[in-house]
């Protein structure tokens, strides 16, 4: 049986051709001409057209047009169909043949196509040409978002991350978190001696893995109600803090030590002296015990060029520099990021530093961080600056995502905004503003799946999203869904859709109109074939994923122009490398997984995989030619919705057990990881 694409008719509007002939002073004659494209599937399509007598009332009418190419009308309705050729007549039926003026008549009919076909031409009613227009021209504001740009990074999502996201190991829920596809949060200081902390970065990084997700540890959270204060035996507590962390050897997401948290507006320089010096002394005792795991600062409260110089020029003089710099942007800052990025790469280019990750370690103020069209922008920003994460600031509850999930399990408005960013897989698009201030948005296309994502807000009223270098044929199917500013405590339950359509797509461009859009919410648009998209995704690329002691490498050969490599720590699970595969199936039953790989050793390379914190199982690699992939594939028991897949040079052993385990700690050889399929 045929089966149409699935979008309802009912809700379905097509991309529309509207053209009319200038009307004289005594209009005898004219049309205006609307051709829609219900609905599409691999061998035919339904469509109607609407055609508005412009001109003097008519008691009958013939209406003619010219298919594009092997288009044919199999039945037809409201009118009385002939087809020569490309050419197609309609007449009408007994009962619609008297067309006022400004009346208008719809015919609709059942065609068949051996491929996508572009609209039709030539519509003439009644022997008078209705002259064709080229597509509507935007309106509005403008956002470009290019395919043809090449070299944009991975889907990394690197704003999906937040501050204090975490409590009790259990707020919020799994479910919650999953869909998010988190990158890195910050979670406060491990507790040591009497004084337990909610968020505790060891008691929560079980559902952080759960959830596959990295976490820093913000040293300065150590006492809850009084942070931040220097105490002369801050350096013993630091002390204990590394100790307790490097005994936790069922632990491997810590990502950072961040040393201090706004120390421009925070540090006591009377109790403490300098803080350049306090950074040296704390930097220093964290090495004297733990040598491998990232130190994060300064983690400034704005960006603040001269504090910046200070401390770096400092930290380079006395070998202390950080491994990720870090700085918050919360002040309505969100126009200035790409400037503030900019400087700092400046800056450190003119002290000889290597090229460090940026941590943006707290996005969008008071009054923006529930407000979803305005975390787009700033979301959008972060992403053009290629900065490696960046975290919702913490401004109420902790164990909420900062905002994003009410009551632990219900969704708000700003959650469905992060939703449709874990939903990003393949590249990150480039996206052109119009200014910095306003109509802004972020973008990815899956050239697995052809499926075109594209996120806008912080704008009002009619606006555009303009895509080229489309290769989706000549025909499109374009979804636009809404969600609202409900702040952090309106559940929303699911995102409204604006418009379903199916639009021409000329020489690969595409505008989109979003009618109406009010500057708190943030739009969701899914550009994709009208039909042969995948019931699923299938294909998960390894750049896309959450990597621990690994990193994304451009290679022409591999899918996607992208691999995981420099997965060589494999002595320790606490500092192992790991790759975990946030995937969601449609069904559970066992799914044969293929994995896509480069192993250029001599010898056998294994891997321990493990499917939603299970125990390990050993997935082994033979050696590949120079500079290609190739696969092996296995058998893997997934659940419908979401489910974790871990390939493990070494890592920790199962969270979903209360105890842990000693972990996979006997990975072989060295491994570049290039997908993963499922089917």
């Amino acid at each position: 049986m045929r089966r149409l694409i699935a979008l309802p008719m009912a809700v379905l509007v097509a991309g529309s051709l509207s053209v009319a002939a200038p009307q004289p002073a005594h209009a005898a004659a004219g049309c205006q001409v609307t051709y829609r494209v219900l609905a599409g599937w691999t061998t035919g399509f339904v469509a109607d057209v609407t055609v508005t007598n412009v001109g003097d009332p008519v008691t009958s009418w013939e209406l003619t047009w010219s298919f594009s190419a092997e288009e044919r009308v199999v039945t037809g309705w409201s009118g009385i169909f002939d087809q020569s050729g490309a050419d197609v007549t309609v007449s009408n039926a007994i009962w619609n043949g008297t067309v006022a003026t400004q009346g208008s008549i719809t015919v609709g009919f059942q065609g068949g196509w051996d491929a996508v076909g572009v609209q039709p031409s030539n519509f003439h009613f009644n022997g008078t040409l209705c002259e064709g227009t080229s597509p509507p021209e935007p309106v509005g504001r403008i956002l470009d978002v290019g395919l043809g740009a090449t070299g944009f990074h991975p889907v990394r999502r690197v704003a999906a991350g937040g501050v204090h996201a975490l409590v009790q190991n259990d707020r919020p829920a799994n479910s919650s978190l999953l869909p998010l596809r988190l990158n890195r949060l910050i979670q406060a200081a491990p507790s040591v001696g009497t004084l337990p902390l909610i968020g505790d970065s060891l008691a929560v990084a079980p559902q952080a893995d759960r959830a596959g997700a990295g976490h820093y540890v913000r040293m300065t959270d150590r006492y809850p109600g009084a942070a931040y204060q220097w105490s002369p035996d801050w350096l013993t507590i630091v002390d204990m803090m590394v100790g307790t962390r490097l005994n936790a050897y069922t632990v491997g997401n810590i990502a950072g030590w961040e040393i201090w948290n706004e120390p421009d507006v925070t540090w006591n320089t009377a109790a403490a002296g300098p803080f350049n010096q306090g950074w040296f002394r704390i930097h220093r005792q964290i090495r004297a015990r733990d040598q491998r795991t990232p130190i994060v600062g300064p983690s400034l409260s704005r960006w603040d060029p001269a504090f910046m110089q200070s401390f770096l020029s400092f930290a380079v003089a006395n070998n202390a520099l950080p491994d990720v710099v870090s700085w918050h942007e919360v002040d309505h800052s969100s126009p200035r990021i790409a400037a503030n990025v900019a400087e700092y790469r400046q800056l450190e280019e003119s002290l000889g530093i290597p090229r460090l990750p940026i941590s943006i370690s707290g996005y969008a103020g008071i009054d923006e961080v529930d407000v979803p069209g305005r975390t787009a922008s700033y979301i959008a920003k972060l992403e053009r600056a290629r900065v490696a994460d960046a975290q919702r600031a913490f401004w109420y509850e902790a164990g909420t995502m900062d905002g994003l999930v009410v009551n632990g399990v219900q969704p708000t408005g700003s959650w469905w905004l992060y939703k449709w960013y874990g939903d990003m897989a393949g590249n990150m698009l480039e996206t052109t503003p119009p200014y910095q201030n306003g109509l802004d948005g972020f973008a990815s296309y899956d050239s697995t799946r052809k499926i075109v994502h594209v996120v806008v807000g912080d704008e009002t009223g009619n606006n555009t999203v303009r895509l080229s270098g489309l290769e989706l044929g000549t025909m499109a199917s374009v979804t636009v869904e809404a969600t609202p500013s409900s702040g952090r405590f309106g559940a929303v339950s699911a995102p409204t859709v604006v418009l379903n359509q199916i639009y021409p797509v000329v020489d690969g461009e595409l505008a989109v109109v979003i009618p109406n859009m009010v500057a708190g919410s943030a739009y969701h648009l899914v550009v994709q074939p009208i039909f042969g998209v995948p019931s699923y995704q299938s294909r998960y690329e390894a750049e896309n994923a959450s990597l621990f002691r690994a990193r994304p490498l451009p290679h022409q050969n591999a899918s996607n122009g992208g691999y995981v490599g420099r997965m060589d720590s494999g002595s320790d699970p606490r500092f192992g490398s790991y790759v975990d595969f946030v995937v969601q199936m449609p069904t559970t039953r066992p799914y044969t997984m293929g994995v896509w790989y480069a192993n250029h050793g001599a010898s056998l390379a294994t891997h321990g995989l493990s499917v939603n914190g299970g125990t390990y199982s050993m997935l082994a690699y033979p050696p590949t030619s120079p500079g290609g992939f190739t696969h092996v594939s296995t058998t893997v028991l997934l659940n419908a919705g979401y489910n974790i897949i871990r390939l493990a040079k070494a890592a920790p052993g199962p969270t979903s057990s209360s105890g842990g385990s000693s972990g996979f700690i006997s990975g072989a050889g060295v491994v570049d990881l290039d997908y993963i399929e499922l089917i």
